[in-house]
């Protein structure tokens, strides 16, 4: 038996032994009284009874314990031509002072804060101050719609607001406080006081006696200590980026979450506390909650908080400058920004520019990535590229390649094994499991692991219905897939979107894994459109590389003729078209539904974290001259 196997089977078979163990990383208030409390399952609970603060771990720990002088952030802005550095004794006395204003001002224990900012360092000395103090911060992706900002305000009921005067995209700068400003005035709840972080680039018109200058604040206030806090007291609330009109606000402990974060830095990234280690993502999404505020400042890593994108700030080496720059070890990001950076450099050449010998692993996450993007990262990075998946509602991986345990074999398309602490399985529609090698629904048995979801906030039942009752005593994931003979985990598409065409069950992410191997293809996405003869049939979207010229219409043929192929004709793959780019969430991931919706000319609402919406304009169009969306042109 591998060590891998050996170190799963034991945290599966003796969790709550495996994961006291674990926790003894986290410096705790008050031992925990049990390990793990099923009293009131399917609610599980970890480490009940114990205390503790998730800043003290994150900041204060570090300072006592010889990191004081260490690097804890770095903020790298191409979009303001900016570097700032900040050691672990400034992030905490920061941290701190900025606590003390939230208390001076009456925020204590439990009442809610949003954080409605760009990825600069306030965002996240707001973030542990509210940790510090043991109120429960909710991040809004900075520069969201204020329609939606509202409805998190409305069901989160902040007593504040956190934000900044601006943000800063590239060509433009975007006006936060009339977003914020509108969205009071559509909420029902009122926050008590609003605090904004006047940026150089913009000047807000302040409302005097409700909001309040950052600086001018932080110059008039005392440091705060920590506060104990229970183990299972909420730490945050993230509202994920579904399209339903109904939030859903993930609620994460600070207890169970300190703990796998922690464990999982050494375990499954490889990384050792003192290492620069930067999640290119932002910290509105879970990636940037997990991997850029907590996991690598509760290990004592350096973070690396990067305002700017994977290309355009200001080409497609800007991720390779970055890493050089700040001897990055270990990095993660999405698919979706590999496959931006390699349409614009086609053969990697950009990255031959910089010294990237620090670095030793890239890690994959948010949507599947296509076994050719993963090639294209193995040959220009020449280093481990690692798929690996979770969720918005897990926190952490579910499956991986866990390097730090022992690096295994990379099979393109897998995401490896399940985790240890993750027991995972592919049923059929009646929760029966299917056999080896067979699409089904990918499901998690209870309990979780620490770390995850306690639930929605102040809805339980939204809760259960979700993911509890499919399949009873496991946590339904959303996700399809397979398990192979070796255990290697596919997540090949959303469940929604496992299409059938003729009684066939067909993964839309296996269609899109050939069109991807296409040389001249960048980036692709397929969709099941309604057929009344059957019941629905795979369209393809394909994004050229740059510089490609040749005409659209042969590679249309090249790819159809490659899933014949490869698939077989039961795929029915018939239709595709060339589109200049595909519409995306501002995390990354791109808009299956929607399209498929604009396919077949259903009513669709617009995503509220749509990065471009004229995007959609576009896709329309293309779709029209393949005869969708409402008829040929």
């Amino acid at each position: 038996m591998s060590k891998f196997e050996i170190v799963h089977r034991r945290s599966i078979e003796q969790a709550e032994e495996f994961w006291a163990e674990a926790a003894t990383g986290i410096e705790w208030d008050k031992p925990w009284e049990r390990v793990l409390d099923a009293s009131n399952a399917p609610f599980y609970r970890w480490f009940s009874g114990g205390r503790l603060n998730t800043c003290h771990n994150a900041l204060d720990r570090h300072v006592n314990g010889g990191r004081a002088d260490q690097v804890a952030l770095i903020y790298d802005s191409p979009l303001t031509d900016s570097q700032r550095k900040l050691t672990y004794r400034e992030l905490r006395d920061q941290t701190a002072l900025f606590a003390g204003v939230l208390a001076a001002r009456g925020i204590t224990r439990g009442d809610r804060v949003i954080v409605y900012m760009p990825m600069i360092p306030e965002a996240l000395v707001a973030v542990l101050a509210c940790a510090r103090i043991g109120a429960v911060h909710s991040v809004v992706f900075g520069g969201f719609a204020a329609n939606e900002l509202a409805t998190r305000i409305d069901d989160a009921k902040p007593s504040a607001v956190i934000s900044a005067s601006c943000g800063i995209e590239p060509n433009r700068i975007v006006s936060y406080k009339p977003l914020l400003d509108r969205a009071i005035e559509l909420a029902s709840h009122i926050p008590d006081f609003c605090i904004i972080l006047q940026r150089p680039q913009e000047h807000a018109e302040l409302t005097p006696g409700f909001d309040i200058d950052w600086h001018d604040a932080v110059a008039a206030a005392s440091p705060q200590d920590c506060v104990s806090l229970d183990a299972n007291d909420p730490l945050y609330i993230l509202y994920t980026s579904g399209t339903t009109g109904e939030p859903k606000g993930i609620v994460r402990d600070n207890g169970g979450h300190a703990v796998a974060l922690h464990w999982t830095m050494k375990n499954i990234y490889g990384i050792a506390p003192g290492e620069v280690y930067w999640a290119a993502s932002d910290i509105g999404w879970i990636v940037g909650h997990s991997y850029i505020m907590y996991a690598p400042l509760l290990h004592g890593n350096t973070t690396l908080l990067y305002e700017g994108k994977p290309v355009g700030t200001p080409d497609a080496g800007a991720f390779w400058r970055v890493v050089s720059e700040h001897k990055v070890a270990g990095m993660f990001t999405a698919p979706t920004a590999l496959r931006a950076i390699k349409q614009q450099d086609p053969e990697g050449t950009l990255a031959g520019n910089y010294d990237l010998s620090a670095l030793r692993s890239l890690f994959l996450a948010g949507e599947r990535c296509d076994p050719a993007t993963l090639h294209w990262a193995e040959k220009t990075l020449g280093v481990p590229v690692i798929d690996h998946w979770w969720q918005t509602e897990t926190g952490w991986a579910i499956a991986s390649n866990c390097i730090g345990i022992e690096p295994l074999p990379v099979k393109p398309g897998s995401t490896t094994l399940a985790t240890p602490g993750w027991d995972v399985t592919v049923l059929d529609a009646g929760g029966s499991k299917m056999p080896t090698g067979k699409i089904g629904a990918i499901a998690c048995k209870l309990p979780l692991p620490p770390g995850t979801l306690l639930g929605f906030w102040q809805a339980d039942d939204r809760y259960r219905k979700s993911y509890l009752e499919r399949f009873p005593g496991y946590y339904e994931t959303g996700d399809a897939g397979y398990i192979d003979e070796d255990g290697y985990i596919y997540v090949m598409s959303r469940t929604d979107d496992i299409i059938n065409v003729a009684g066939h069950r067909l993964s839309t992410g296996a269609i899109e894994e050939v069109l991807a191997a296409h040389p001249d293809v960048a980036e692709c996405a397929v969709m099941g459109v309604a057929d009344d003869l059957k019941g629905q049939l795979p369209v393809g979207l394909l994004v050229l590389k740059a510089g490609v010229d040749r005409n659209p219409d042969d590679i249309v043929t090249e790819v159809i003729n490659l899933v014949r192929e490869r698939i077989g004709p039961v795929v029915a793959f018939k239709k595709a078209v060339v589109a200049d780019r595909l519409p995306k969430t501002r995390s990354g991931k791109i808009l299956r539904g929607t399209m498929r919706k604009i396919a077949d000319s259903e009513e669709y609402r617009l995503p509220a974290t749509i990065e471009d919406p004229t995007v959609l304009t576009e896709i329309r169009q293309a779709l029209q001259s393949i005869g969708y969306a409402g008829g040929a042109i």
